[in-house]
């Protein structure tokens, strides 16, 4: 019991010499725990970053839902080389000749529906660039085809009225659903809801408005996202009915193709810009995924003018970018702590070389080479773990200040707050144990004859 009453004493004495060589050279012990400090607010910060880019990566892909299955028609697919002598040469009928798919269409979402289990439902989309026109204000936007199952898989929210209905969605009925902007800017201080507006040639009756959604703009371009609240949504059969329908071949796609001599290569010709699978299990994604790709193979007649996307792969890739990211910055932060602790190293070489004669005379009055160990060890760790305190909060607040002037997502998180304090100790530890030994080495009479 008197030992560790004796080993206590002897600490806190030393703790307390530790304190008074701090506050005798401030300026000093400032500048040496710069370097921690900024390399702790390094870590902080750079781990925020990380974090609320992985976060805003999640959010992301929630718009898609990771139960998602997202099919992309190809405009054009092209394999093998080409020459001008195989374009020429005639060939036997059914030989080499180029087979002909008709393209994504609204078919191919009902049938994946029909005959895959599994499959919850089927959300088809086409979009087309429109004039948009009400009480003498116009703009161009984006009218966009849809079943009520898209503001499922988008997780949009109404704001007022209704969804379409059976009879919207059967009878191609004229009516839209609107974003929040175009609500404001077509709409101000009325209730648009009942209201018509003109998109193209036809007239559209408003029955719902969506809830305003907020995010930056590369978030939006990051997967393939429009900003939504600029777009008027109606049902799809509306939009092959009343606007265009690319399956169908008119007279005028006739009379154009004749003028040009040919049918203009690259053309979309597909009915569906992007299909949405919405699968019940998500142990079942990649197995369905496969089956779809098939299915879409034979009723295409193996001509591959689709692709078929499963956002969970993305979401792996993402995270995978995400967690090298983190490690480049945590290998950049660790160099400045590094930096921090020779600093720390340096400077107690210089205070040992300054203080030999105090060194001597503590000795001479009894001081082990333990206590003189510990009298430089926990000076040099009051010193890191001072300035590790200050990175934490100047960390925290860089933080706070990267986000309001770059719009740039950070999360601080308390795991990166805990290891910046342990590291911050285990630099003051690891780097101030060289100078407190090389101070305990010394003789005491070389010390006491040291000028």
């Amino acid at each position: 019991m008197s030992l560790h009453y004796h080993w206590s004493v002897q600490t806190l004495l030393n703790l307390s010499i530790a304190f008074d060589a701090i506050r005798q050279n401030k300026l000093k012990s400032l500048l040496t725990s710069l370097g921690i400090i900024f390399g702790v607010s390094s870590v902080i910060a750079m781990l925020a970053i990380g974090s609320g880019a992985r976060q805003e990566i999640l959010d992301q892909m929630s718009l898609l839902g990771v139960n998602n299955i997202i099919i992309k028609p190809v405009i054009e697919q092209k394999e093998g080389p080409v020459t001008e002598e195989s374009e020429t040469t005639s060939r036997k009928p059914g030989e080499n000749q180029k087979k002909y798919s008709e393209g994504l269409t609204l078919e191919d979402a009902e049938t994946i529906k029909e005959y895959i289990p599994y499959v919850e439902f089927v959300s088809p989309e086409i979009v087309l660039e429109t004039t948009i026109i009400r009480s003498g204000y116009r703009r161009s936007g984006k009218l966009v085809g849809v079943n009520n199952n898209y503001f499922e898989t988008t997780d949009f929210k109404l704001l007022n009225g209704t969804l379409f209905s059976e009879e919207h969605l059967e009878n191609s009925v004229p009516v839209c659903v609107i974003g929040y902007d175009i609500s404001v800017r077509f709409f101000p201080g009325e209730n648009p809801i009942g209201k018509q507006i003109k998109c193209g040639n036809h007239w559209l009756t408003v029955i719902g408005v969506l809830k305003e959604r907020r995010m930056a703009d590369q978030s939006f371009e990051h997967l393939g996202l429009r900003n939504t609240n600029l777009d008027i949504y109606v049902p799809v059969k509306t939009v092959l009915l009343r606007y265009l329908d690319r399956a169908r071949v008119t007279r005028q796609d006739i009379l154009r193709a004749s003028r040009q001599g040919e049918v203009t290569k690259g053309t979309n010709y597909n009915q569906i810009d992007r299909l949405v699978v919405r699968v019940s299990d998500s142990g079942y994604i990649s197995t369905t995924a496969e089956i779809i790709a098939r299915m879409l193979e034979r009723r295409h007649f193996e001509v591959v003018d689709y692709e078929v996307i499963v956002p969970e792969q993305l979401l792996e890739q993402e995270q995978q970018t995400k967690r090298i990211f983190n490690i480049v910055l945590g290998a950049i932060a660790s160099i400045s702590l590094i930096v921090g602790g020779i600093g720390i190293m340096n400077i107690m070489l210089a205070s040992v070389m300054e203080r030999i004669k105090e060194i001597g005379v503590r000795q001479a009055l009894g001081a082990t080479r333990l206590d003189i160990m510990l009298q430089f060890l926990l000076e040099a760790i009051t010193i890191s773990l001072s300035g590790g305190i200050i990175g934490i909060f100047f960390g925290i607040f860089l933080s706070f200040l990267i986000e309001r002037m770059t719009g740039i997502s950070t999360i601080v998180s308390s795991v990166s707050i805990i290891v910046s304090f342990v590291v911050s100790i285990t630099v003051g530890l690891v780097f101030g144990s060289y100078p407190a030994n090389q101070a305990a080495r010394r003789d005491p009479i070389e010390s006491l004859r040291y000028e």
